[in-house]
């Protein structure tokens, strides 16, 4: 084989290119870290970020994005976001960003479509019924974005993960979007041992928050409200829950009163405010506009009880699955869906590793709403509401 055409020769080529386009604030493909050695593999003569961004797109959990809740559920309406329409749209959003920056976006789009795999059917209500389950079977609080790594890192290939890079699994981990912080900068660099660590933390409930270590992820991080904040005013419209001259009146001189527009001027206001920065943020009106918008959003949409009349019923559902699938693994129940549906071909190493409460954890977090939906009795399951 031509020297100049070797998988190593091919991708050297692409790794200078790096160097070359990406300005000093970039994490570079070369200094990509996985957790074991991969002899031969599809990184043979990719680059690694975007190795992992395939291997995501590619795994089962990130399939079950499409029928997963992303704000409103059990609604009758097709044009309401899911779960994968956000974090596609995250994922557009922080590549512009990161490209106006210099900043290495294959990275950027490995993080964004990785960072809310872990998450429950039915969102953040889900993730907080399942969060009492576990903690009371000695699991410890429930977490989606270490959800997301466990997914990643350990469940899927049946027990196998699929071995990211530590700079995706590091911001995926380390996202939040419910925090709210006009600019971000990077933490220290770490290693495995160091994101291990974090994590039993957090699951340990003795760390609550922690920054990404690269520039990319504090990217994703702050541009996950700026992919959602207008997103969610936008269907809320949709269903007339609020109305656009509701806004408060600072948050429309700003961002004007459409998804289009708030978007727009969020972007546009970080790019500018970031250009040769060490930290990713806003300018200060703009950040305290953004708090004030979703303080709005947080009251007139999320917090509404016209699209929380069904939870009753859902977290019931949650109570009476884990407590199955709990005596279904106690009594070796191998006529249960925990068995055929998720542990048939598991990796031995992973039942071993794992007490029954965390392996019930993880069958129920995979869950998309329907297959959920479809696992409950007949008198527990919640009829769609036909919106008016």
């Amino acid at each position: 084989m031509n020297s100049e055409k070797t998988p190593r020769a091919l991708k050297s080529r692409l790794e200078q290119r790096e160097i070359q386009i990406l300005g000093t604030r970039a994490c570079f493909s070369k200094n990509a870290v996985r957790r074991y050695l991969e002899p031969r593999s599809d990184t043979e003569y990719r680059l690694a970020f975007s190795a992992d961004a395939d291997r995501i797109l590619n795994s089962l959990a990130y399939t079950r994005y499409s029928d997963k809740t992303q704000v409103f559920s059990l609604i009758n309406n097709d044009h309401l976001t899911h779960r994968v329409l956000h974090v596609q749209m995250l994922s557009r959003v922080a590549r512009t960003i990161g490209r106006y920056l210099g900043l290495n976006t294959d990275l950027i789009e490995a993080i964004a479509m990785g960072h809310d795999i872990g998450h429950t059917p039915f969102g953040h209500d889900g993730e907080r019924f399942l969060s009492r389950l576990t903690q009371s079977a000695g699991a410890g609080h429930f977490h989606h974005n270490l959800q997301s790594m466990q997914f990643l890192d350990v469940i899927e290939r049946k027990g196998k993960g699929w071995n990211l890079t530590l700079q995706t699994l590091d911001a995926i981990v380390c996202h939040n979007g419910e925090a709210h912080a006009r600019t971000l900068t990077p933490a220290s660099p770490r290693d495995f041992a160091d994101l291990d660590t974090i994590v039993s933390q957090i699951r340990a409930g003795t760390m609550d928050d922690v920054l990404p270590m690269t520039m990319e992820g504090c990217v994703v991080r702050i541009a996950d409200t700026v992919a959602y904040i207008g997103r969610d005013f936008e269907d809320a419209v949709r269903l007339k829950i609020v109305d656009r001259d509701q806004l408060p009146g600072t948050c429309r001189e700003l961002f004007g009163a459409t998804q289009g527009t708030i978007v727009f001027t969020l972007v546009t206001d970080l790019i500018n405010s970031s250009i040769d920065q060490d930290f990713i943020g806003f300018s200060l009106g703009v950040a305290d506009a953004l708090k004030e918008l979703k303080q709005f959003n947080y009251q007139f949409i999320y917090k509404n009880p016209l699209i929380k009349r069904h939870l009753t019923s859902v977290e019931d559902i949650f109570k009476c699955l884990f407590d199955r699938y709990m005596n279904d693994l106690a009594k070796e129940n191998r006529a249960s869906v925990i068995y055929s549906q998720f542990l048939n071909g598991m990796d031995d190493t992973y039942r071993s590793n794992h007490s029954h409460a965390e392996i019930t954890r993880d069958f129920i977090a995979g869950m998309t709403d329907s297959f959920f939906i479809r696992q409950a009795p007949d008198h527990l399951r919640p009829t769609p509401i036909d919106w008016v």
